[in-house]
């Protein structure tokens, strides 16, 4: 028994000592930005630390999501490897890590879904100066849900007290503007009015304007002009879940992949879809690619109806660890047996020599579903045949 007892009194003086050393930490960084929202959180905490370096602020940042790296004020990526599943306590070493650092501002990815967690990582750990929720979309609604207006009252948990909210959701900002009132926090919707749409044209890959408007309505608030700001993430490197799109030239066959991925609900893989426009060339042929994740039935699930009522294509091929569900939803909805290639289980290489074979003189390839596993070292296979990206 007292044993039991000097195990809990030890483990108890250890969490006081250790919050304590983490309120030093957010003392010594007086600039803390918080990123939370259903899509391009990765892309969004980027592109602000990019713009804030830019402007002289010394900034760190950390995402999660496609990578979670830790990139520091000199804009080199390190892995933060803990061990474990992914926790919302990784943040409190990222933290220290940039005291050590000496940064002036860290901005950081949002890792909790559940809504008492995510409440918990901004008002216990990370506190931040500035709170960005990008928008509020239908996924994880087995943990936010069941409806999109639930994911609403998750995300607002994420509002900082006394400080400021920028969030680029205008269909269901009520929620978010009201608890926004009811902490004491400034509140700004931001959209791409005033922002010229050739605006995005400087990057490297496809990003989304919305993203690069709330990026740089957060750089102004923090004192970093816009064209200062915008250089800085023109130069930055994306995050691995960007939109790219790779030209490959395979056995005489010309292919389009665009990497989509991270486009994983069906809000974001019909703008995607709409974007591409991929039956605008008739001359080609139309493939998609769906990568699932085992560990994701929800999303698995959903995928079925998005291939057979959002996405017309030629040929559909599914990947990764969990196929049955969107086989059976998109059988079910009409979508021909025969023009879906079940390959599950099977590897990147496999997966791109079989889109070669079914591919005719030329073919746009688009990856929808999932980053991680095999959508993730199919965008790689694609990079490094690529001609052009």
């Amino acid at each position: 028994m007292h044993y039991v007892l000097l195990l809990v009194l030890a483990c108890l003086l250890y969490g006081v000592l250790e919050y304590r050393a983490h309120v030093r930490n957010l003392r010594s960084i007086p600039i803390r930005v918080h990123v939370n929202g259903t899509r391009g959180k990765s892309s969004v905490t980027r592109l602000v630390a990019a713009g804030l370096r830019a402007g002289g602020i010394r900034t760190s940042e950390k995402t999660t999501g496609s990578a979670s790296p830790y990139i520091g004020p000199d804009g080199e990526e390190e892995p933060v490897i803990m061990p474990g599943p992914p926790n919302i306590r990784e943040q409190l070493s990222v933290f220290a890590r940039a005291r050590r650092d000496r940064a002036r501002a860290l901005v950081v990815e949002c890792m909790a879904l559940r809504p008492d967690l995510q409440f918990v990582s901004e008002h216990r750990i990370v506190k931040s100066t500035v709170g960005i929720i990008t928008n509020v979309r239908p996924d994880h609604l087995d943990v936010m849900g069941p409806t999109v207006d639930d994911v609403a009252v998750a995300l607002a948990g994420t509002v900082p007290g006394g400080t400021v909210l920028f969030t680029s959701e205008e269909r269901r900002s009520e929620k978010l503007a009201s608890t926004a009132e009811e902490r004491g926090c400034e509140f700004h919707v931001v959209g791409t009015e005033g922002l010229a749409a050739d605006v995005v044209d400087g990057f490297g890959y496809v990003e989304h304007l919305d993203n690069v408007a709330l990026a740089l309505a957060v750089c102004e608030h923090l004192g970093v002009s816009r064209d200062v700001a915008l250089d800085g993430m023109r130069a930055a490197r994306p995050d691995p879940g960007a939109l790219t799109i790779h030209r490959v030239r395979e056995r005489d066959k010309e292919i389009e992949f665009i990497n989509a991925f991270a486009a994983n609900d069906r809000e974001s893989t019909h703008a995607v879809w709409k974007a591409v426009a991929p039956r605008s060339d008739p001359d080609r042929d139309v493939i998609v690619v769906a990568s699932m994740r085992a560990d994701r039935p929800d999303r698995a699930f959903q995928f079925g109806a998005i291939l057979a009522e959002d996405l017309d294509a030629d040929r559909y091929i599914l990947a990764g660890g969990l196929t049955h569900p969107v086989l059976a939803g998109a059988t079910k909805l009409g979508l021909p047996r025969d023009k879906i290639d079940d390959m599950a289980g099977r590897d990147a290489g496999d997966i791109f020599d079989h889109v070669v074979e079914v591919t005719g003189r030329r073919s746009i390839v688009i990856g929808v579903g999932n980053i991680g596993g095999t959508g993730g070292e199919l965008v790689k296979l694609f990079q490094a045949r690529s001609e052009a990206t």
